[in-house]
């Protein structure tokens, strides 16, 4: 069957995150439609996660081709660099301020990304409230029983992708290492102390066992991410649920009982309920047959544990898929030429982190490294 071109194709992105909306910008910017679903009813139905640092070598490639790097450069965070690696006394051991001027991996909120991308696209390229369920390529099959014929199924539907089956059997697994997520709100004047710790941008600590990971979000907010080997289902195994605040919290803090009464806030002091988020990841070695008529980008590609390249990744597949469609002859050939570059890059990165998460909860030892 002979492949189509571009500009007469209809291409579905599945899935309104960065990935998507970025790969739908660039496409509407060299003259090529594209529409993306997505399964939320609408854009402000749930918080979209935490803060972001985008890299000027990927992230921030793929918004300058999006036309969007000066206004994500007003609404960043540079100050947001700053890392202080702290002990579990709280002492700081290491302390990187960046210069004022520096904006290699600027902070933003995704939030605030993701409405920047929103209001970049042509009104009515998302379809909300569309819930994948399958597709085989030719045809989306959705939730609600209906389906539309397509040339081109981009899969930037995440970790769990309903695209992926078409290409792929491969299914994420765990690695081991669980984040429960807790939320800080008006720091500055509820918790001035763990504003204080914390700083402008991030901090972290570990003891070998078990870590912190502090960071600083826009509006006032601050997210701890509390890091622990351990099984998938721990709070189940320890009689707790996920909505039994009290009980977790009462148990980290028999855990976290030899850290300081300082740092011990990060874990316990929190508002409202704690997020389960048990980091999973695809197989280190993950690609598939060519298909023309599907490919994959972001975490439905290679779903990595979370050390601060899960987003850049995403959108500078976008931005690679996006300009090999605006370059090519065909979709058949714009896909071969965009997954010659994404999977060999993609396997060297996850072959890179596989097994780094453990690093998160090891004790600060004072060398140099390049952990997030």
């Amino acid at each position: 069957m002979t492949s189509i071109r571009p500009a007469d194709a209809r291409i579905s992105i599945i899935g309104a995150g960065p990935g998507g909306l970025t790969c739908a910008r660039i496409l509407q910017r060299h003259g090529i439609p594209a529409v993306v679903y997505d399964r939320d009813p609408g854009p402000d139905v749930r918080n979209q996660g935490g803060s972001l640092d985008l890299h000027a070598d990927d992230g921030q490639v793929a918004l300058r081709e999006a036309g969007l790097l000066e206004d994500f450069r007003r609404l960043c965070r540079p100050e947001g660099q700053e890392m202080r690696e702290l002990d579990i006394a709280g002492t700081i051991r290491r302390h990187t301020v960046p210069d004022a001027d520096d904006f290699f991996k600027p902070e933003i909120d995704r939030g605030v990304l993701r409405d920047l991308l929103l209001d970049s696209l042509e009104p009515g390229t998302v379809h909300w409230g569309r819930a994948l369920d399958s597709t085989d390529g030719r045809v989306l099959h959705f939730a609600d029983g209906t389906t539309l014929e397509t040339d081109l199924v981009i899969g930037a539907d995440g970790a769990f992708s309903r695209v992926r089956p078409a290409v792929s059997s491969a299914r994420p697994h765990y690695v081991g290492v669980s984040f429960l997520e807790a939320w800080f709100n008006d720091v500055d004047s509820d918790h001035a102390a763990v504003s204080q710790l914390v700083g402008r941008g991030s901090a972290r600590a570990g003891d070998g066992d078990r870590g912190v990971f502090a960071q600083r979000n826009g509006g006032d907010h601050i997210r701890v991410y509390i890091i622990q080997k351990a099984p998938i289902d721990w709070i189940a195994r320890a009689g707790l649920s996920t909505e039994d605040t009290d009980g977790i919290r009462a148990r980290l803090r028999n855990e976290f009982g030899h850290w300081s009464p300082q740092m011990q806030q990060l874990v316990a002091d929190n508002d409202g309920p704690y997020v389960d988020r048990p980091i999973l990841a695809l197989p280190v070695s993950h690609s598939w047959p060519h298909n023309p008529t599907v490919t994959l980008l972001g975490d439905a590609a290679h779903l990595m544990p979370p050390l601060g390249v899960g987003v850049n990744l995403a959108m500078l597949d976008a931005s690679d898929l996006a300009l090999a469609l605006a370059g090519s002859a065909t979709v058949d050939e714009a896909v071969r030429g965009y997954e010659a570059t994404m999977l060999p890059r993609s396997h060297d990165i996850a072959k890179m982190l596989d097994g780094r998460a453990a690093d998160l909860v090891s004790a600060f030892d004072g060398e140099d490294d390049d952990r997030p």
